[in-house]
């Protein structure tokens, strides 16, 4: 079996995205995931170019990786001077890598415009810099900017830059498509003619421009390249860059390459929704393979095909990357829909047991109401749970009270909550203040339920949703309150209706509660 290289690019690249920045804390934690999903390159940026790369640099040591190799990124030197005199080639001496990646340009207008220096000198400064750390025992990998822009205007030049590097003793040549405007039958082409001309291992790493870079990736392989570069979930900057979640699974499962080991694929959902929690960024439902839309059925026809036949359907079993089948319920679903759900919570039911026709009876009078339950999979298990009479409660509400608050008109507007709750025999009298009266009610809730649960501490709610369903009413109308929750490895939706948004939001507050307690309470009995 051919191998492919992965190179994570997260912690560079990655936090080039808009609205992301790492700690030195989140690092090390998105360092270990990645080591623990057998990922072998792990690039960590310039350990000398801020305070905070020098930390992690420094704390990353001692983590003892057991499948990744930490790799330290910089620039060819600078021109004009030698390269023991460039201080971000010294700083990558001292950050202690085996290996490192040195870019450098390989488009002539770069070269001219950008480096403002001359062609001849550009390619010492390739040498110089590559020979250096081979010299000096490292590893080196060289990133070839913007190497297929110059390639298609200026062949002989770019190939140059190419052939220098691998003079100067460099490990591999990565393809960059720097600017994300290739097709793919560009990359191919280009890919294979280098693969054809060159005595030493490509890569490739390409930017999301054109929505390209997967399919990109995916054509530079089939061309000869070894290693493909990206980020786990395809954050970076402008438009991002290859999706790895995308990429890993598409060349395991459907193309015979190894990328990790075998027993790691069903860890590809759970590794993504931790980077993205890390990076305090929502993943797209639609993000293929990880996403909880990747394998989602609304019509009624696919439902039914599905539940024949998964393959008629589904590319490949969800569970294989770690995902699951997601039947939305809604008014193209149909009847067998809700039978399948309610199987998947109590496989004793089936289509023509009596009470299967009593829930559904109960989930149309529900939806008749306001619910929804097609985005809600977590308060549709509550209801069907609490239905059978299999639901153990963890607490009860037993008041609550918000007060809203504004000294002046300047002044920001303030709420507070207070609740009272009941575990067994124990109450606790909680308040909290928030910037509106859920946001307040949600901090109140917790605050008051972690002396007694305190996984509740790692849950956080991504995403909050209202909707008036009768606007003739005015403000009399019922709203429904859709909320999105995660506790950093999975993501569940309640949802509550009624004529006050403060009531609404309250019961798909309780709702998410409750379903991740219930999961937790699950995986414990199963571990035990």
């Amino acid at each position: 079996m051919r191998e492919i290289e992965i190179f994570d690019s997260t912690l560079r690249d990655g936090a080039q995205g808009e609205n992301i920045s790492f700690t030195v804390d989140d690092k090390i934690h998105i360092v270990k995931a990645l080591d623990k999903l057998g990922i072998p390159y792990i690039e960590a940026g310039n350990p000398g170019s801020n305070p905070k790369d020098i930390e992690f640099f420094e704390r990353v040591q001692n983590l003892g990786l057991k499948n990744s190799q930490l790799v330290a990124f910089g620039s060819t030197r600078r021109r004009g001077i030698r390269v023991e005199e460039d201080k971000n080639v010294m700083a990558l001496v001292a950050g202690g890598t085996d290996t490192v990646v040195i870019f450098g340009k390989s488009w002539d207008l770069h070269v001219t415009e950008v480096l403002r220096t001359t062609l001849e000198e550009n390619l010492s400064m390739i040498y110089d810099t590559l020979h250096f750390f081979v010299e000096n025992g490292k590893q080196v990998m060289f990133d070839a900017e913007h190497f297929f822009d110059g390639f298609k205007l200026n062949e002989e030049y770019a190939m140059q830059t190419l052939y220098t590097a691998q003079k100067a003793g460099a490990s591999r040549i990565v393809l960059c498509d720097t600017r994300g405007g290739c097709f793919p039958e560009e990359i191919y082409n280009i890919t294979k003619k280098v693969v054809d001309r060159l005595d030493v291992k490509i890569g490739i790493h390409c930017h999301n421009d054109m929505g390209c870079a997967v399919a990109n990736s995916l054509m530079a392989v089939e061309a000869g390249a070894v290693q493909v570069q990206g980020t786990y979930v395809g954050y970076g900057e402008r438009c991002g860059n290859t999706n790895l979640s995308s990429v890993i699974p598409s060349l395991q499962f459907k193309k015979g390459y190894r990328c990790i080991p075998d027993e790691q694929m069903k860890n590809l959902t759970e590794t993504a929704r931790f980077v993205a929690e890390i990076s305090n960024i929502t993943l797209s439902g639609g993000m293929p393979y990880v996403g909880k839309s990747a394998f989602a059925h609304k019509a009624g026809m696919h439902i039914d095909g599905v539940m024949k036949n998964a393959g008629s359907f589904e590319h490949l079993p969800p569970e294989t990357v770690g995902n699951k089948r997601n039947i939305l319920l809604s008014e193209v679903a149909g009847r067998t829909a809700i039978i399948d759900r309610i199987k998947h919570i109590d496989p004793r039911i089936t289509k023509d047991s009596p009470i299967a026709q009593e829930i559904v009876d109960r989930l149309k009078e529900l939806e008749h109401d306001g619910y929804q339950y097609e985005a809600a999979a977590a308060s549709l298990e509550l209801v069907v749970l609490k239905y059978l009479k299999k639901f153990q409660p963890f607490f009860e509400l037993d008041h609550f009270r918000i007060i809203g608050e504004q000294d002046t008109q300047n002044s920001p507007k303030v709420s507070s909550a207070l609740v009272k709750i009941k575990v067994g025999e124990q109450y606790e009298i909680t308040a909290d203040e928030g910037e509106g009266p859920v946001h307040a009610l949600d901090k109140a809730l917790r605050k008051a339920l972690t002396v007694f649960y305190p996984s509740l501490n790692d849950v956080r709610l991504i995403d909050y949703k209202v909707r008036v369903m009768e606007s003739r009413k005015a403000t009399a109308a019922k709203v429904r309150v859709l909320i999105e929750t995660t506790d950093g490895r999975s993501v569940w939706t309640t949802v509550g209706v009624s004529t006050d948004i403060i009531n609404a939001s309250l019961r798909a507050l309780l709702d998410s509660i409750e379903y991740k307690l219930m999961k937790d309470y699950n995986e414990n009995l199963n571990m035990g």
